[in-house]
């Protein structure tokens, strides 16, 4: 029976695949899903740190992972996003949106239950 656990390195998350071995998910690859999950979401400009000046940000490979936290707890996901909205939607019902794709994401992509998704609204923008 294959195990699935999550690394907080991505070094130590590349594992081989076998019928009765491990299977490691890098923490970063779960804020990835969560990330382009929550881009998804109506009334969502991007996540918190797309518009600030941080040039080495904005080419980075981990660009997708920014504005997300995440912790893990026997098997269950903790996440939180910062998100900003764009002008004139209801604030509240982006938030609903965002937790319910990145709950389903997760749970879909990993298998892991999403236990907790936490949603910061940072900005506005026109």
């Amino acid at each position: 029976m294959s195990e699935i656990i999550t690394s907080s390195s991505s070094a130590d998350a590349l594992s081989s695949v076998d019928l009765s071995g491990q299977i490691q998910i890098a923490d970063e690859v779960i804020a990835a899903i969560a990330s382009t999950a929550v881009l998804e979401a109506d009334g969502v400009a991007g996540m918190a740190g797309y518009f600030s000046g941080d040039i080495a940000g904005k080419l980075s490979r981990k660009k997708n992972a920014k504005g997300v936290t995440l912790r893990m707890e026997d098997g269950k996901v903790y996440i939180s996003v910062e998100i900003v909205a764009k002008s004139g939607v209801i604030l509240q019902d982006v938030a609903k949106d965002v937790q319910q794709k990145v709950k389903t994401a997760i749970e879909t992509m990993t298998g892991f239950t999403a236990n907790e998704v936490n949603v910061h609204i940072t900005g506005l923008v026109a």
